[in-house]
């Protein structure tokens, strides 16, 4: 199992943010829970199940061993690891 961290590409309020998403979701609130985030920052959505983390905190999260995946390198690896959070939010989000 992997917890997986994309390019921290969107900027929001002046912060650069990132998805940290993983295989399950058990592993996925267990490491954020890690980092320090709050159960209630998960986004369960049909757009993925993730949590938005700030660049710094991206950092972070590669230092606790998630892995960095780019949307400009990885690209076929970061489609599976969307398709499969893509997954877990449909599931959840019904």
């Amino acid at each position: 199992m992997t917890v997986y961290v994309d390019d921290a590409v969107t900027l929001w309020r002046g912060r650069r943010w990132a998805h940290l998403m993983a295989d399950t979701l058990d592993e996925l609130h267990a490491f954020a829970s890690a980092l320090g985030m709050p159960r209630h920052a998960f986004q369960d959505r049909t757009s993925g199940a993730h949590y938005d983390v700030t660049a710094e905190l991206r950092e972070r999260a590669i230092e606790l061993g998630a892995v960095p995946i780019s949307r400009h390198r990885d690209r076929e690896q970061m489609r599976a690891v969307i398709a499969n959070a893509r997954r877990q939010g449909r599931r959840h989000a019904q």
